[in-house]
């Protein structure tokens, strides 16, 4: 396997497994490993995570963003949690690891494009979220319900009217709040149904007032 060969084949491709190459390639499994291994040192490949890689910007003929990698490196998954907060304005900081939901084994790794985690849930909570335009590409993203509802449900202790109060949500009127109820019915959670529950009584409380949670 020669880096021309490499390139000829992966060119057009946001990323590579070394699956693909011993399907594409002659050469035995190890031998094609190894190369890869030569190449990542040589700085021409780039390692993602294992068994995956992706090109150097000149040699790939399609731009690679992180966020749009994100739902490359572990499939089925889409970004949630903080960073889809972040991504729809609801919170003021800026979030740096892209952070995902998958029906996966729960993972966390860093590249050269940036941080990754992602979080496992059941099938049954897998859902909620949109394919969105992003830069040249798309990204598969939660809803502003569904990201609430993943934060909520993915980090541990109760979510007590301060602790939601402290988090600083913003540009709140993006959420619905009958769909917001409705997705937390389906995971079946009492802890959720709690945050759900006071979110909506500080947002009633804050419209009466008129200022922002």
């Amino acid at each position: 396997m020669k880096s021309y060969d490499l390139a000829t084949v992966v060119s057009e491709l946001a990323c590579f497994d070394l699956a693909l190459l011993v399907q594409v390639f002659p050469d035995r499994r190890q031998a094609i490993r190894l190369q890869l291994s030569r190449w990542v040192k040589q700085g021409k490949v780039i390692h993602l995570r294992r068994g995956m890689y992706t090109l150097p910007d000149h040699a790939r003929k399609i731009r690679l963003d992180a966020a749009v990698l994100a739902q490359h490196l572990c499939r089925p998954s889409y970004l949630s949690g903080l960073w889809a907060l972040g991504f729809h304005d609801m919170i003021p900081e800026r979030v740096v690891v892209h952070t995902s939901v998958t029906t996966r084994l729960p993972a966390r790794f860093e590249n050269a494009f940036g941080a990754y985690e992602y979080r496992h849930v059941k099938q049954e909570a897998f859902f909620g979220y949109d394919q969105v335009a992003y830069g040249d590409s798309t990204i598969l993203v939660a809803r502003p319900e569904k990201a609430l509802l993943d934060h909520w449900h993915l980090s541990s202790g109760e979510w007590t009217r301060d602790r939601l109060s402290e988090m600083r949500y913003q540009n709140n009127e993006k959420v619905d709040r009958r769909r917001l109820q409705e997705y937390a019915a389906r995971y079946q959670r009492p802890r959720l149904n709690r945050a759900v529950a006071r979110w909506l009584e500080l947002e009633q409380a804050n419209d009466e007032a008129g200022v922002t949670l």
